[in-house]
Parts: C-alpha cells; sequence; structure tokens
C-alpha cells in the first residue's frame, strides 16, 4: 500500500478522546468494521459505499479513492481507527478554499466526538494549507453534520436544491463554511 507510504505520517493532533493522524495500512480491519454501516453510508458521498468491503477499505488505503497528499486523517478512539476526516484542496483561483469531510462510527454517535474532532481539524487545516476558505456540503436528510459545522464555527452560506441523487431520491444539499480574510 505505498501511497500510504507517500505522506508524511508525522502529523498526529491529539484530541479530547480521539487521535487525528494519518491512515495506515494496519487500519484494514478497523476501516472495513466500522465502515460497513448502512447509516453512515447513507450520509455521505457515493464514494463511501455500502456494503464497504474489504475491497474497498483496501482501494482506500491504496489511495485509490481519496488522494493521500491532502490531510486526510483517521479518527482513533481507544487505538482503534473509528473515522475518517479531511479536506480536499481547490486548484489554481481557488487554491486558497477547501471542502472538509468526515465520517464516524454509528457506536461514537452523539457523545460530541465529531464536534471536537471538527473543531480541532479545522484550525489546523486552515492554517497548514492556507486556506481563506473551509467548507462542507451536507445532504438535507443529515441535519447532525450541520449542527457540528455549527458548532465550530461554520455559517450556513446557502442550499443547492436539487443538486444529488442518493438512493433514488433527489435531495437539496446544504453549504456551509468557515472563512478568514487574511492568513
Amino acid at each position: 500500500m505505498s501511497a500510504l507510504n507517500s505522506t508524511d505520517n508525522a502529523v498526529r493532533l491529539q484530541g479530547d478522546g480521539f487521535v487525528l493522524r494519518r491512515w495506515r495500512a494496519d487500519d484494514l480491519d478497523d476501516l472495513v468494521a466500522n465502515a460497513n454501516d448502512p447509516a453512515v453510508a447513507r450520509a455521505t458521498s457515493d464514494r463511501f459505499p455500502h456494503p464497504y468491503t474489504r475491497d474497498d477499505g483496501i482501494a482506500f488505503l491504496e489511495g485509490r479513492v481519496v488522494d493521500f497528499s491532502h490531510p486526510v486523517f483517521a479518527i482513533e478512539i481507544d487505538g482503534a481507527a473509528c473515522g475518517g476526516i479531511g479536506a480536499r484542496p481547490g486548484a489554481l483561483e481557488r487554491a486558497q478554499s477547501a471542502e472538509i469531510g468526515y465520517w464516524l462510527a454509528q457506536k461514537h454517535w452523539g457523545r460530541g466526538v465529531m464536534t471536537r474532532a471538527v473543531g480541532l481539524f479545522a484550525p489546523w487545516v486552515m492554517d497548514s494549507l492556507a486556506l481563506y476558505r473551509l467548507f462542507a456540503t451536507v445532504l438535507e436528510t443529515n441535519p447532525a453534520s450541520a449542527r457540528v459545522l455549527a458548532k465550530c464555527g461554520f455559517d450556513e452560506e446557502g442550499v443547492a436544491r436539487c443538486a444529488v441523487v442518493k438512493h433514488g431520491r433527489v435531495l437539496d444539499v446544504r453549504v456551509l463554511a468557515k472563512v478568514r480574510r487574511s492568513l
């Protein structure tokens, strides 16, 4: 799994009850066990399949799903990779903007873990990538994610109506962003 070896594995952000760190090849079993949940897949991009198979985990960890040169971290709780958080930077005139995405195993929902993880990751990634804007798109069916972002200082900018089709349903997408005018 060479894609993981090409990143700076020294990044480790210690949170309250979790650690954000680079994904490792030995995360495969935890990744598959925690990602293979229809409730998790329901709120994420279709890049996140259900069922989530061992082959899906291998493809992810080999860098065939996301670009591991970007800040893409595992959320580790009690020694296990239980979720993920990352940012996908823009290009050209949007190079100082990035999209944040995240997921967490359902067994950890409702405990404030994701709010604390986003609260730790967002300022770190904005500083590390010299971003003026960090934004997220949230499916209308996932109000909990919008609440997480709001608690972390993201403002709702609007709604992209009929923006996606997920499981045969046409859905609106909420756009939330955290911005700063200077670095």
